[in-house]
């Protein structure tokens, strides 16, 4: 690989698994992660998802931050919107005044979950708080000082402690060119979700980030991530059996059915896939890094040459941690 590589992560609960097992496996990735050399490991942020042990990412980063030493450590992302400005200031500035400056914070503008979820986390708020994201971004760089008070409130009369002066890095997470646009308005960094939200205007969401970009107090020029679900096996064939349990949550969320935990390979190969479903395994898989470890390094290699991306975020995919493992050395070796 030409760029560095880092790791979202996003403590999957299996069917015969547990919260508690999920964690610990976030923990096992991370100190792996470490070890091999990865510069990133970043945890999501999901509600209401049996299959998704990541619904409270400060709580979880400070978890592995405090089992890791060198890694960058951060959120992929906090979904803003859910949150009060000031409150993820205080949680942010409080991992940095811990763990110091290996913190990161990614930010989200989708909710994470579904409506009814969402009004509860909210307390009943409008929807419309999703639109506020843009004056919540610059809250958050007047709470940490990096851009001036703003006049009779945020960092003048109500300041972030800890937080003024805490400053983690600073990214824009997005799926569209929503945010590409406001990251490059912003002067920040941006990190495109390509890893379900690929498709053919992937690179031109990138084109258009670094055509608009503007330098700010953060960046003096853009600079850009690509998140790819990936997984490698010592043939094309095992790997795409071990996307087969994610596949199968996906296929059962997208025709209404409620979320449930991730499926074991025995179940998932079990299900009577029709041929529709088998395309459908295929197109998710082909916009994505998974097959032998010099298939998959192709994939990314054109990843990156496609975008310009300046780095690559793995989400490794597999129906067990030891596959999870076995992705992220072979990707190091």
């Amino acid at each position: 690989m030409t760029v560095p590589l880092s790791v979202l992560d996003l403590a999957a609960v299996a069917a015969d698994g547990s919260h508690r097992q999920a964690l610990a496996d976030t923990l096992t990735v991370a100190r792996e992660a470490e070890r091999l050399g990865y510069r990133r490991f970043w945890v999501a942020e999901h509600h209401g998802m049996p299959g998704i042990a990541s619904s409270a990412p400060p709580v979880l980063i400070a978890g592995v931050a405090a089992a890791t030493e060198r890694i960058r450590v951060g959120s992929g992302g906090v979904m803003l919107p859910n949150h009060s400005s000031l409150v993820v200031a205080e949680q942010f500035g409080t991992l940095v005044a811990l763990y110091g400056d290996r913190i990161d914070l990614g930010l989200g503008r989708a909710a994470g979950t579904d409506p009814l979820i969402s009004a509860t986390i909210r307390r009943g708020a409008a929807a419309e708080a999703v639109e506020d994201f843009p004056k919540q971004v610059v809250e958050l760089l007047a709470y940490f000082g990096t851009i001036p008070p703003l006049r009779g409130g945020q960092g003048d009369r109500i300041q972030a402690v800890p937080g003024k002066g805490d400053t983690p890095e600073m990214w824009l997470l997005g799926s569209s060119d929503f945010s590409a646009r406001l990251a490059a308005m912003m002067g920040l960094p941006f990190a495109f979700a390509h890893h379900f939200a690929g498709g053919r205007n992937t690179p031109l969401v990138f084109e258009l980030y670094r055509s608009e970009f503007r330098p700010s107090e953060v960046l003096s020029e853009p600079h850009s991530m690509l998140a790819v679900a990936t997984v490698v096996a010592d043939s094309a064939a095992e790997a795409r059996r071990r996307t087969l349990p994610q596949s199968l949550v996906q296929l059962r969320m997208r025709t209404g059915q409620l979320p449930q935990r991730i499926p074991t390979l025995a179940e998932a190969e079990e299900y009577p896939w029709s041929d529709a479903e088998n395309a459908f395994v295929d197109d998710r898989n082909a916009d994505q890094a998974i097959g032998t470890r010099e298939q998959v390094l192709d994939r990314l290699d054109t990843l990156v040459k496609d975008t310009g991306a300046d780095e690559i975020i793995v989400t490794p995919t597999g129906p067990t941690v030891q596959h999870r493992l076995e992705t992220l050395r072979a990707l190091q070796e």
